[in-house]
């Protein structure tokens, strides 16, 4: 016995470090292609090189982050057959359909039109490569919909029956669409444009503080802003909607986040925006409360009852300390990051958004907080389950592989080494491109017609359609 509770917690940190390390390459594909396809519609548009520049310059960035996503993604999926097999037997009638659905309609998309979208220029018509620019966000999109669909479906298991201990599918669509996922996906998505938004911004205005490409730094500044504008308002309504989810439907993994001990009867539940939760004691060490706060935060009431954690078993509680101060973390963050947004919109009505080195120089600083609060969410949700892999259904410890700790130990100690080294050589591309810059010489590609159309008189001269 003792040698599967090492294994367990191996396989979970091995499942955690995987799942940390994969998480920053989605977070930044999805969103930046979104932008790239902001950027091509305006070059489409307005036929303004500024912008054609922008969007090869930012398709590097994008296709180092979506290779090196792609591997980590494979590793990971790897991960359920070799830690977990238990939990892949028992659920696999559910889980595997929607992990293939993601492989069969995101993956496949996102593979057959990348090829044109970073080597098409010459090949395809602008409207083409516009399109394919389109599918290419779309299956990131939708790569993070199926995940998202089977991760929603553990946190709240509808639309299936138990035969021989097995999880079977009485319902694919009640399965999809189960009650914690249309919250879950918008939310995971926003965080995602918001994230790339962030990243635009800051590598823009190191350009601009280093006074370098500026008439494409303030463009893709002034875009990565517009974004950053609508979703970091957003992302704060989504964070809101998706802790009402959670209270009504994962009562406990609330009461943790929000270090809840006593069940209110009378009075609403407050609110702690600082506490020290001592789990053995059921209690917080210190705390600084907002009063009926809570309650109105999940019930919309002052005086709206919310479970304590005392009147859960202790064996089904998660750990209250971590889930308590990553989920606070997670909201300063977006809060720092909606603050700065005001920021924004007050300097851009005094006309000094481009040259205010204060403000360009807090771009620089915070633009990596959004995979910051990005793994913070992960962690309040991942942890915030447990002891469930299937919530309420199906303990962690009855899912995990029956082997030897020494071997999780093994392929654990690979991986921190593999990892470091993956992304040693992603930042060294990265800088690369970057330290490279915008490329302002290689010639802008012709407009491209069908095949067979008669080419126009100024071009068989020679002469440019560009204007």
């Amino acid at each position: 016995m003792e040698a599967i509770v090492d294994a367990l917690f191996l396989s979970r940190i091995q499942f955690a470090v995987t799942t940390m390390f994969h998480i920053l390459f989605p977070a930044l594909t999805i969103g930046l292609s979104f932008y790239l396809v902001v950027v091509e519609f305006l070059w489409v548009k307005t036929n303004r090189e500024t912008y054609y520049r922008m969007y090869r310059f930012w398709a590097k960035i994008f296709a180092i982050n979506f290779g090196v996503g792609v591997v980590s993604g494979v590793v990971l999926e790897f991960e359920f057959g070799t830690n977990f097999s238990r939990f892949s037997q028992m659920v696999s009638n559910v889980f595997s359909p929607l992990l293939a659905f993601e492989v069969l309609t995101a993956f496949f998309l996102e593979a057959g039109f990348l090829g044109i979208m970073l080597f098409g220029w010459e090949k395809v018509s602008r409207k083409t490569h516009f399109l394919a620019t389109c599918l290419v966000a779309l299956g990131t999109i939708l790569s993070a919909f199926w995940i998202l669909a089977a991760n929603s479906w553990m946190q709240t298991p509808v639309g299936y029956h138990r035969l021989s201990g097995k999880f079977m599918v009485a319902d694919f669509s009640t399965v999809i669409f189960n009650p914690s996922l249309p919250i879950r996906v918008s939310h995971t998505i926003v965080a995602s444009f918001e994230t790339s938004a962030f990243v635009v911004a800051g590598i823009s205005a190191y350009f601009l503080l280093n006074r370098k490409h500026i008439d494409f730094s303030r463009r893709s500044l002034a875009a990565a802003l517009v974004m950053a504008g609508l979703f970091a308002p957003l992302q704060i309504f989504l964070g809101d909607a998706s802790g009402r989810q959670v209270f009504h439907h994962q009562p406990v993994k609330l009461a943790a986040i929000e270090a809840h001990w006593e069940t209110n009867t009378t009075a609403g539940a407050p609110f702690f925006v600082i506490a020290f939760p001592e789990m053995t004691e059921e209690r917080n060490f210190y705390e600084f409360a907002i009063p009926n706060g809570l309650s109105l935060l999940v019930t919309h009431s002052f005086n709206g009852r919310v479970p304590g954690l005392k009147i859960f078993p202790r064996e089904d509680r998660p750990n209250v300390l971590i889930v308590f101060w990553t989920f606070r973390l997670m909201v300063a963050i977006g809060f720092i990051l909606f603050f700065v947004m005001v920021w924004a919109a007050l300097l851009w009505r005094k006309g000094r958004l481009f040259d205010h080195r204060p403000f360009l120089q807090t771009l620089l600083i915070v633009h990596p907080l959004g995979f910051l609060a990005t793994e913070l969410g992960w962690m309040t949700t991942e942890v915030g389950r447990q002891p469930w892999l299937v919530y309420n259904l199906m303990r962690t410890a009855e899912g995990v592989s029956p082997i030897p700790a020494g071997n999780v130990i093994w392929s654990l100690g690979l991986f921190l080494i593999i990892f470091p080294a993956i992304g040693a050589v992603y930042f060294f591309y990265i800088l690369k491109t970057l330290r490279r810059g915008v490329d302002l010489l290689s010639p802008i590609p012709p407009i491209q017609r069908p095949i067979g159309m008669r080419p126009l008189k100024d071009e068989r001269k020679g002469d440019s359609v560009m204007g």
